[in-house]
């Protein structure tokens, strides 16, 4: 496997923008854990299409990428997967229920929502928060 590790320098209109695209991920992350604890009983299948239902109610979920948004829910869901799986296995003490993101830094755009260039100095984000192509500076 290879590992990219780069910097970013940018504008900071750009730096704004991704971080907008985190915070609407970590809302996303959010809202499903609190459609699953409302609606007790929901399975991942439907964490995963609750993502879609946020992005019709909420304007600015749309702008983000739709695989990011299902990242999102994923982690939800894989939060959720992980206490009942702590319970089963009667795991001593805490089992780990899941909790609210205050502090998410990630955007998880797996395979349609970033452009590489083919001689690896640019990275063109294709999505509606307008972040555009950020130079990169480092090695693999």
């Amino acid at each position: 496997m290879i590992v990219y590790e780069f910097k970013v320098k940018e504008k900071e209109a750009q730096y704004r923008a991704i971080d907008e695209a985190i915070r609407t991920c970590q809302f996303i992350q959010n809202k499903c854990l609190r459609y699953w604890m409302d609606n007790r009983g929901m399975g991942r299948h439907e964490i995963n299409k609750y993502c879609a239902v946020l992005a019709t109610e909420f304007p600015f979920a749309n702008e983000v990428n739709s695989q990011a948004r299902q990242a999102a829910a994923e982690r939800a869901g894989s939060a959720i997967a992980r206490f009942f799986d702590n319970c089963k296995q009667k795991i001593f003490g805490k089992k780990g229920y899941p909790k609210f993101k205050k502090h998410c830094r990630s955007v998880e755009d797996k395979t349609s929502g970033w452009k590489l260039s083919l001689n690896r100095k640019t990275l063109t984000f294709r999505d509606e928060k307008k972040i555009g192509t950020l130079k990169l500076k480092g090695t693999y």
